[in-house]
């Protein structure tokens, strides 16, 4: 297996068990459900292309799309597909699960222009969230004249599945029996859509007429990493199951957990950023972070490398910019599965483990901070000279994350001391350093140097993190309110750090921390 794969393998691993251990309440009945989901998206029958998938869409009666959906790739391709359909010269009916059937009314009546856009996304109770991209689908219906029929109901327990894909088949079916046989074009979740699953039912609820139904499926994981461990995967932009479904490959399994666990992490005034417009939004952020902080940053732009998770060679392309021991590397392997952004001076590469706004402009800084002073970032120094040193990164990256999101915060002392009652293991330790090393700086410095966690990476990143952004909050709100000058920020960023502890108990005393 090729390291990038095995790399890209490792972290999709990491990431669902990490998905598993926060999302709660998964029946005997749901597993089964997933469990069918899963063979019949094991693998590929043939590679198929874009144009042959919207020829089958327009000669389709019902399609069923599946959705990823805190994927925002997975809407916009839908719509594609809707614009592909309407192409047919066939009315094209929106059937979409983020609209419950109950609010079927509204929903009409803000298509006649009764009722506003915010009061219907009021009532639907979206706008943000795991449904933050509904305004989009209904904003485009609207533009198009397209009929929305709402086909998602509450459910829960074991038979919750299965009552709503039978609620959804009566409302399908209810539509796609129109006497002008109208293309119903279904946007529901990825395991929904499986034939055995919802189409099956909307079989059922038709009775004896017949629709021509066709399955869309996005990014199915048993597909992808076939495809992956074939070299494929770039050369396939859509495949044909055995059963005649198609799946759309425009995503990793990795970027699509990613967004929901993006979806899950997002702090106050946090965004996403589209996979796509990362490297561009990373350097409008250093340019904007640059000219704050007096740094000229332009011809540097031109040489930087954007990597996220969806570039299964990141590693490679570290390798490649920057010379590294095998130890080094193993290192930065280790760094990627944490699922922690950063930037790597040596190799000028910001890779970016969460397409969000924070994280992205948090690197930007740091990249700012590289083009200000250079090799002295990346200086080899002692373990309380390093720990100290990343505390003052860690803090103009925080810095320059508020100045494009003010509203960003980070965990106070009182948050450390909760974290600390409540948690275990590593992160308790973490809490217990911070706790400790906040106790003593400001009155005894030289006994707080005696409580870094200087011999365990963990505690060592972890604890100079917190400190970090606790400093970096901090001195954003004294640069807001103006006791700290423009000119002092200016020469924060450009300080080679030659005492990096002296420098940090100067701050944290000015700051009052």
């Amino acid at each position: 297996m090729r390291a990038s794969l095995a790399l890209h393998l490792a972290l999709f691993r990491r990431q669902r068990a990490q998905i598993a251990r926060v999302v709660d309440g998964q029946t005997a009945s749901f597993r089964t459900y997933e469990a069918r989901f899963r063979r019949r998206t094991s693998g590929y029958r043939s590679i198929t292309t874009l144009p042959a998938v919207y020829q089958q869409v327009q000669a389709a009666d019902v399609v069923y799309v599946g959705d990823y959906h805190t994927l925002p790739l997975a809407q916009e391709t839908y719509l594609a597909l809707v614009e592909r359909a309407q192409a047919s010269g066939r009315r094209v009916i929106m059937a979409l699960e983020c609209v419950e059937g109950r609010h079927q009314a509204t929903v009409d009546a803000w298509r006649a222009g009764r009722v506003t856009e915010r009061s219907l996304l009021a009532k639907l109770g979206h706008g943000s969230g795991i449904w933050s991209n509904t305004r989009a689908l209904l904003s485009f219906a609207r533009k198009q004249k397209l009929e929305v029929v709402g086909i998602d109901r509450r459910a829960q327990g074991e038979r919750s599945l299965e009552l709503r894909d039978a609620y959804a088949a009566e409302r399908i079916a209810r539509a796609a029996r129109a006497p002008d046989r109208p293309l119903v074009m279904v946007l529901v979740g990825q395991y929904h859509v499986a034939p055995c699953h919802l189409p099956a039912q909307v079989e059922r609820a038709l009775g004896t007429e017949t629709r021509k139904g066709l399955v869309v499926y996005q990014n199915a994981e048993g597909v992808w990493w076939r495809l992956a461990r074939e070299g494929r995967v770039g050369a396939a932009e859509a495949v044909e199951l055995a059963d005649g479904s198609l799946c759309l490959m425009n995503a990793s399994p990795v970027v699509c957990q990613q967004s929901f666990l993006d979806y899950l992490e997002a702090e106050a005034g946090d965004a996403p950023l589209l996979d796509r417009g990362a490297a561009e939004r990373f350097r409008e952020m250093s340019a904007l972070i640059g000219r704050l902080a007096g740094v000229p940053v332009g011809r540097s732009l031109d040489t930087v490398d954007v990597a996220t998770a969806a570039d299964g060679d990141v590693l490679a392309r570290i390798q490649r910019r920057g010379r590294f021991t095998q130890a080094e590397l193993t290192q930065l392997r280790r760094h990627i599965l944490s699922r922690e952004s950063s930037y790597i001076p040596r190799a000028r590469v910001a890779y970016l483990a969460s397409l969000s706004l924070n994280h992205a402009a948090e690197e930007a800084a740091h990249f700012v901070r590289h083009c200000a002073v250079g090799d002295a970032m990346d200086a080899p120094r002692g373990a309380s000279e390093a720990f100290y040193a990343r505390c003052l990164e860690e803090a103009l990256g925080f810095f320059g994350s508020k100045l494009v999101n003010p509203r960003r915060t980070c965990l106070g002392v009182a948050e450390w001391a909760k974290r600390f009652g409540e948690s275990r293991g590593v992160e308790r330790q973490i809490a217990a350093f911070v706790l400790a090393h906040k106790a003593t700086e400001a009155e005894a410095p030289e006994e707080a140097v005696k409580l870094l966690p200087l011999r365990k990476d963990r505690l060592f990143h972890g604890v100079s993190h917190a400190l970090g952004y606790l400093l970096g909050d901090r001195l954003y709100q004294a640069f807001d309110s103006g006791q700290v000058a423009k000119a002092e920020v200016q020469a924060l960023f450009r300080d080679p750090f030659v005492d990096p502890r002296a420098a940090y108990f100067t701050w944290a005393e000015r700051l009052g921390i």
